[in-house]
């Protein structure tokens, strides 16, 4: 039995997960943990038993000297718990970090759903992150994907359908799934051509999608600066290299070809509304909060969405609005009165030219006789290198643009 000491009542908790290793390109999931543990002061209440999970030969234990003193640590998973609050909405987080298990997965898993439940956790968001044909000059593509076609519907996420070899946060998945716990991953596709670590943009783009998952304002710190510092570094690297300028070119053309027809004067109408939205808002934490569309429009828990499912019947049921969500509510309807009408206008302005872009990108589908599923995201053609350099299918196969 998991007896817990010293942790208080918790509000709305979600566990964010993440894990070294094989689902951490570039590290940018475990890192995005990380800095969520700094930016709120986690303190840590519980760590897994590093002798039931871990191989030290393949993930060995480090030795320090603290005050003249020989200390050894152990690699294992831990969690601690903050206080997420933005003035405007508090919720309660558990942050789960730690390194791939080498054995025991179903026991791992069912260890951290123990602590879950025990902690009365509302949802499991798993970070993750895989190496993918996508240029580090646009903006790094997080998919949100789960097994419950419920919250599939309700936060706006694909319903996996991946096929092969898996890591832990597709076993921690299916895992709450099947004990009934509403879980979701999200995953940022990494630069296969610049993926060691750090990638702070990657771990910056896993924060904005979280952001609105979650609704809490995330303070950010230095990472936005670091990420422009990360991209024209990477910038400067490949003009020193034609032939890595010339490759980098070719994925943003096929990748600028793909979202044209994201182009349609409805999308960006609705982005418009999002940034009107979050303009006018109340101010997050120090730092600043996500810029990047994160591409859940409202986020998770606005008001009147649906809520959690409930474990006991599988149905979804309607989250209890509070007076916040009252006077939230009352406030976008004053604040966002105008922002459709200058949405439409926006619109319409470049409803036409997105049109052409549209027509012209189906006729190139027609010539090449593929489909709308045909183009994908460039994490269907993501791949990884083990450590003797050769190509690994399957990861790549479950990031953005697929079913994992």
């Amino acid at each position: 039995m998991i007896e817990l000491e010293g942790v208080p009542e918790l509000i709305d908790p979600v566990m964010i997960c993440a894990f070294e290793g094989w689902n951490d390109a570039g590290d940018a999931a475990s890192t995005a943990v990380g800095h969520l543990d700094r930016e709120w002061k986690g303190e840590v209440f519980a760590s897994l038993d590093a002798e039931d999970y871990y191989d030290f030969q393949v993930n060995r234990p480090t030795v320090a000297l603290e005050g003249g003193v020989r200390k050894i640590t152990w690699p294992t998973t831990r969690l601690s718990v903050v206080r997420a609050d933005t003035g405007e909405k508090s919720r309660d987080l558990v942050l789960v970090r730690g390194i791939e298990p080498s054995m025991r997965w179903r026991s791992f898993c069912n260890e951290i759903l123990g602590y879950a439940h025990e902690l009365g956790v509302e949802m499991v968001v798993i970070l993750g992150a895989l190496l993918g044909d996508t240029p580090h000059t646009r903006p790094v593509p997080v998919s949100g994907v789960t097994s419950d076609p419920d919250l599939a519907r309700s936060l706006d996420l694909e319903e996996t359908r991946y096929e092969g070899p898996t890591g832990i946060v597709g076993v921690l998945q299916e895992a709450c799934t099947h004990a009934g716990v509403p879980a979701v991953s999200l995953w940022a596709a990494v630069p296969h051509y610049v993926s060691q670590p750090p990638n702070p943009k990657a771990t910056l783009a896993l924060l904005n999608r979280l952001e609105d998952l979650i609704s809490v304002r995330i303070p950010l710190g230095e990472l936005t600066e670091d990420s422009r510092a990360w991209q024209l570094g990477v910038d400067q690297l490949a003009a020193e290299d034609s032939e890595v300028a010339e490759y980098v070119q070719s994925l943003e053309e096929a990748r600028d070809t793909a979202e044209l027809p994201e182009a349609s004067g409805e999308a960006i109408a609705r982005e418009f509304e999002r940034y009107l939205r979050r303009r006018d808002g109340q101010p997050g934490p120090a730092g600043g909060h996500a810029t990047e569309s994160g591409g859940l429009e409202g986020g998770a828990g606005g008001p009147g969405a649906p809520y959690l499912r409930d474990p006991s019947t599988g149905h979804g049921r309607p989250r209890k609005p509070s007076p916040k969500d009252e006077l939230a509510k009352d406030d976008d309807a004053e604040d966002t009165g105008g922002a459709e009408h200058e949405a439409k206008d926006v619109g319409e302005d470049t409803g036409a030219g997105a049109g052409d872009a549209k027509d012209a990108d189906s006729g190139k589908e027609a010539d090449d006789g593929r489909g709308a599923e045909g183009r994908g995201t460039e994490g269907q053609d993501a791949y990884r290198r083990d450590e003797g350099g050769t190509d690994r299918g399957g990861d790549g196969d479950e990031g953005p643009g697929s079913d994992r």
